[in-house]
Order: C-alpha cells, then sequence, then structure tokens
C-alpha cells in the first residue's frame, strides 16, 4: 500500500532508574494519502507515544518512521523540524496556544519559519482569516486566548494546525477537554476542513464513536497492535 507515513517495528523505552518501561513494542503500521486514522486503546497502552513518533517530534529507541518514504529519523534534526513545518500539522487535547498573542497571532505562529517566511505576509494573513471564517471565529480574531471559552481555544489550535496546508494533521485527544456538545462542535469542523483538503489525518481518541467516523481503527493494548 502506497504510504504517506509509515512505522516500522518502532519500539520505544523509557529507563527511571533500574525501572524499563516499555511503551511501544514493535509497532508497525502503514498510513495511506487521504486516510483518516483512529488510533485507540486503554490509557498507558502508547496511543499518544506512537502518534508523536509518526509526527517526528519523538524519536523511537528502535525501528523505523518513513515520511513520504524519507526515514525521518535519519535525517538532520533541522530537516526533520522543516518537514513537520510544511508538511505536519498538530492538535493537542491541552490547545497549547502563547497567551501572550491574540488568536490571529496564534493561528499566524506556523509561517514564522525560515521556510514560510519567504512567502507573502498578506497572502498568510488571508488564509489565516479563511481558516477563522472556517471554524466559526472571525470576528474573535484580536481577542486573547483566556478571553475564549475551551471550544474555542481548540477551534483556535485547530486554524493553526491547518495554517501551512499540512499534508498530514494527527489530532491526539482533541475533545479531551470539551464537554459533548463543544467538542462535536470541533470534530465537525476538524472533518470538514480535512475532507475538504484532502488532508490525511491520524487521531488519538477513547471515544469509539468518534473511531467510528475514521475510515480504519488501529488498537494499541500494552505497547502492541491488537489484531
Amino acid at each position: 500500500m502506497e504510504s504517506i507515513v509509515q512505522a516500522e517495528a518502532v519500539t520505544k523505552t523509557y529507563l527511571m532508574g533500574a525501572t524499563r518501561l516499555d511503551v511501544l513494542r514493535g509497532v508497525s503500521v502503514t498510513v495511506a494519502p487521504g486516510e483518516t486514522v483512529a488510533i485507540v486503546g486503554p490509557s498507558g497502552a502508547g496511543k499518544s507515544t506512537l502518534l508523536h513518533a509518526l509526527g517526528g517530534l519523538d524519536q523511537p529507541s528502535a525501528g523505523r518512521v518513513t515520511f513520504k518514504g524519507r526515514d525521518l529519523y535519519a535525517l538532520p534534526a533541522r530537516e526533520r523540524t522543516l518537514i513537520r513545518a510544511k508538511s505536519i500539522g498538530f492538535v493537542f487535547q491541552s490547545f497549547q496556544l502563547l497567551p501572550e498573542l491574540d488568536v490571529m497571532e496564534n493561528v499566524l505562529l506556523p509561517t514564522q519559519t525560515e521556510w514560510s517566511m519567504r512567502r507573502q505576509a498578506p497572502a498568510h494573513r488571508q488564509r489565516a482569516e479563511g481558516l477563522l471564517e472556517a471554524v466559526g471565529l472571525a470576528q474573535r480574531r484580536y481577542h486573547m486566548p483566556l478571553e475564549l471559552s475551551g471550544g474555542e481555544q481548540q477551534r483556535v489550535a485547530l486554524a493553526r494546525a491547518l495554517m501551512n496546508g499540512p499534508e498530514l494533521v494527527l489530532a491526539d485527544e482533541p475533545t479531551g477537554n470539551l464537554d459533548s456538545v463543544t467538542g462535536e462542535t470541533v470534530l465537525g469542523a476538524l472533518f470538514a476542513l480535512t475532507r475538504e483538503q484532502r488532508q490525511t489525518m491520524i487521531l488519538v481518541t477513547h471515544n469509539l464513536d468518534l473511531a467510528a467516523r475514521c475510515n480504519r481503527t488501529i488498537r494499541l493494548r500494552d505497547g502492541v497492535l491488537e489484531a
């Protein structure tokens, strides 16, 4: 199967003094372009660790992660950072907005890289305004994060994740801190926008109903894939 991202026998081990913690144990996953894939499993199964490894954020202890055929962790750190900036968008449970920046400035943050700075600033702002319109926050673009509800902050985080038009979107429990009604609003925007742009999405969730909305579900338990 053609892949956009692939994990091959990925292992992740943490050593804490004399204690060895095997979080991932030989996980292999292939995700095709345009797929939406849910990663589910109990707490501590290794879901977030796998997601971070696939996104170039957390180097495996063993195994290989490839993005569009390139071994992510064989690349120099600077080149891996550039791939994340251009091609991978992250949505985290905790929003991770910068409180000292307003909504528009937070959405524009991914453009503050050497690669994207070479693009035209007016085009950046136009895209940011379009994304905020799409998530229903155009009128709040100059508000500070602490002036927004949790659901509004997560929609800002979603707009930021999509700012550079990434090929791959990674979402880690994106509605975990939200009530069901607010979470549904965020999910509606997430699925609609990624579908519209034909982006690949990998979603970590405990919610099996949410997982069912994806093309495919991967189940992890104790760091290994369940059949």
